[in-house]
């Protein structure tokens, strides 16, 4: 088993239980995304944890399947699925740097997980691969913040190795805004919306199409 994959299983009871930490950008994140759904899309949804983001989003669109490298992050998303029985909402196990799949989506979304991926390019290119052309694709990260934020972030991502060593940390590499949009740019997507939510630190919100 990937040691992310216990780092993640190891904490995902207690992450369920933990208060979302700005309600007001994440529901005007969901806002803006569920703008963009309509109901013939088939959406995937990478790193959904314990399913909130969803559950709230998959009655806009015909097919949702959320996914996470954890399998226990998955079953608590069940068991809320099961609990609210969300039509056309299903979630899967799926390690997005090591599994592979031919099923294509009409959206990918990606809320706080780029900076988790492995890829150079921050995962992005390996979503482009299960993205119907000109579909969207809408994500969510941590940016380096400008000044002594992002000093100080650099410091604590610093020491992440280490911890991950002793399996108290995932793999993390943060991107600046310019590097997130570079990769984007390179597969030659063209931006729909963009904006920070929150701020600071910002969590570089990104709509974009991939060319058809």
């Amino acid at each position: 088993m990937p040691s992310d994959r216990k780092f993640w299983n190891k904490i995902a009871r207690k992450y369920a239980k933990d208060p979302i930490a700005d309600v007001a950008a994440y529901e005007y994140t969901l806002e803006r995304t569920a703008s963009h759904l309509s109901p013939h899309q088939r959406v995937l949804e990478i790193g959904c944890g314990t399913g909130t983001t969803a559950l709230r989003l998959a009655p806009h669109v015909a097919q949702y399947t959320g996914t996470d490298v954890s399998d226990e992050m998955i079953a608590i998303a069940r068991e809320k699925n099961a609990a609210e029985a969300v039509a056309h909402l299903s979630f899967e196990q799926f390690d997005v740097d090591t599994d592979h799949t031919t099923q294509t989506y009409d959206v990918i979304l990606g809320f706080n997980v780029l900076h988790l991926l492995r890829g150079s390019d921050y995962g992005i290119s390996t979503l482009d691969q299960m993205l119907q052309p000109g579909g969207l694709l809408i994500t969510k990260t941590i940016c380096y913040p400008d000044g002594w934020r992002g000093i100080a972030l650099r410091s604590i991502i610093a020491v992440m190795p280490l911890l991950r060593m002793i399996g108290k940390a995932p793999f993390v590499r943060i991107p600046t805004i310019p590097d997130l949009h570079a990769a984007f740019d390179a597969l030659g997507y063209e931006v729909l919306e963009q904006g920070n939510y929150p701020a600071s630190p910002p969590r570089r919100f990104i709509v974009a199409r991939k060319p058809d």
